[in-house]
């Protein structure tokens, strides 16, 4: 059942209640500093909760979601998040997080108009036409969708891989990327071992 929103308050209250009872110093140690070693770069798809996919704590990742996942040049929003995340926090691994099922990802092989969203949703359909051959062969069922979630996570990796926030990070203290699938059918993380295919 979809959460109401007229709950937010009484369910913040119950969870505040929860965690304080586990134990009460909580949001004073909570307050204190993030040190996450994670990056989490996910899709903001209200289905996939990294902290819970993860089994990670408030504090344990650093996280930055948007529409399918994208790491662009364009975008100083995820830029920014990969410098602070780098430069401030010395996340050790940076984790790009698809999942099967995605909205965008569909939305983006439909070729249909999505208004504002089209913008975004071209970055896709140009990784698309670069993979057209294989995922044409695919046919048009869920194996082909599935395919370009992978194939888009691959292609934020290459992404991240060429940001010179990343290069200096990687030399100066071994940062790692990594590429990940959540499959919302079984729940399980796919490793796509991006670092033995870069």
């Amino acid at each position: 059942m979809p959460l109401e929103f007229k709950d937010i308050f009484k369910h913040n209250q119950d969870w505040l209640k929860e965690k304080l009872d586990l134990d009460p110093d909580y949001f004073t140690k909570l307050s204190i500093k993030q040190t996450p070693s994670i990056l989490y770069i996910g899709c903001c798809d209200s289905r996939v909760n990294p902290e819970s996919i993860i089994g990670a704590s408030p504090g344990d990742m650093f996280v930055h979601r948007n529409v399918a996942n994208l790491v662009l040049e364009s975008d100083v929003n995820s830029k920014s998040a990969i410098a602070f995340a780098l430069e401030q926090l010395k996340v050790k691994h940076i984790i790009v997080v698809g999942h099967y099922h995605c909205g965008g990802i569909e939305a983006a092989m439909s070729f249909k108009d999505y208004g504002t969203l089209n913008d975004w949703l071209e970055n896709i359909r140009d990784e698309y036409q670069t993979y057209k051959e294989e995922l044409d062969a695919l046919g048009d069922g869920e194996k082909r969708n599935e395919r370009l979630v992978e194939l888009n996570v691959l292609e934020q990796c290459k992404h991240i891989a060429n940001n010179p926030d990343f290069q200096k990070a990687q030399k100066e203290y071994g940062v790692e990327l990594h590429a990940f699938v959540f499959d919302l059918n079984t729940g399980k993380i796919i490793d796509l071992e991006y670092e033995k295919i870069a």
